[in-house]
């Protein structure tokens, strides 16, 4: 069962709550909307609970933050591993837009009848090489970078999502794999629930880095705090973002999901890393 917490307008709170599968974060009401009552007294309609993948949750913060300040409707962010929400969806959760880092979970929840149709492609994601200061890998060497380390024996722990249920920790795999590194770090990985918690992760003390969402090494809270370098797409298979309305779906779901298909969330999209799909 979900349960909403209470903003913080911090952008950095939103990455250290990070470590919890799945957190909801209200998008606060705008300057005279009331999320409590209606008018008359009769209690409003509670915002709709839009779950997203965790690489997301700056980038869908600033556009929810956008589509409030347009239309005066709040709404509910929840972030976690695609996987993981996926499954939560099909146990039953108030979801009634999702947002997956990996198309195909929401084209099974289609088939499996959870969601009105197959939605829409709505970004590209791309990965990054990220370092905390002091790291003795160089963020701007890239994939040779941490096999240099590595041949010097200076990596004791470096973070990537689970591949199991995280699409960007799979693409991390798929990087390491293809460029002859996965068996040598396999015993240094720490492992995030999302790519969101492997961020904390590779920020911690004792970590030399991690491979995480560009669109969260792109964000002010972890620029400030390190380095990042994007890696080649090449390196693994494309992280294909798909959208779709639930079957729980109301009018303000509809609402933004036809706004984050519009330019002015597009452009959000893009500032924060991410490709747009052709369709």
């Amino acid at each position: 069962m979900l349960r909403p917490v209470l903003p913080d307008p911090s952008r950095r709170t939103v990455l250290r709550l990070a470590a919890l599968p799945l957190v909801p974060v209200l998008a606060a009401a705008a300057p005279g909307q009331d999320t409590g009552q209606a008018s008359g007294g009769v209690p409003a309609a509670a915002p709709p609970l839009v779950a997203a993948a965790a690489d997301l949750q700056f980038a869908l913060a600033e556009v929810a933050a956008r589509f409030r300040e347009a239309t005066g409707q709040a709404v509910r962010l929840s972030f976690g591993s695609s996987g993981n929400i996926a499954r939560q969806i099909e146990q039953g959760s108030p979801v009634e837009l999702f947002l997956s880092a990996d198309e195909a979970f929401v084209l099974r929840l289609a088939e499996g009848g959870y969601t009105r149709d197959q939605g829409a492609l709505y970004a590209i994601g791309r990965i990054a090489l990220f370092t905390p200061p002091g790291s003795p890998i160089r963020a701007a060497g890239g994939m040779d970078a941490i096999r240099e380390a590595l041949d010097a024996g200076r990596i004791t722990r470096f973070a990537i999502a689970n591949p199991e249920h995280a699409p960007y920790g799979r693409a991390a795999e798929q990087a390491l794999r293809a460029t002859g590194l996965w068996e040598r770090i396999r015993p240094h990985l720490a492992f995030g629930e999302n790519v969101a918690q492997a961020a904390q992760f590779a920020l911690a003390g004792g970590s030399q880095g991690g491979i995480i969402a560009y669109s969260l090494a792109l964000a002010p809270a972890m620029r400030e705090r390190g380095d990042h370098a994007l890696l080649p797409d090449s390196l693994h298979e494309p992280l294909r973002q798909r959208m779709a309305l639930t079957r729980r779906a109301g009018p303000a779901a509809e609402r933004f999901y036809a706004y984050l298909q519009g330019p002015e969330a597009r452009a959000v999209m893009v500032r924060y890393g991410f490709l747009l799909p052709d369709e």
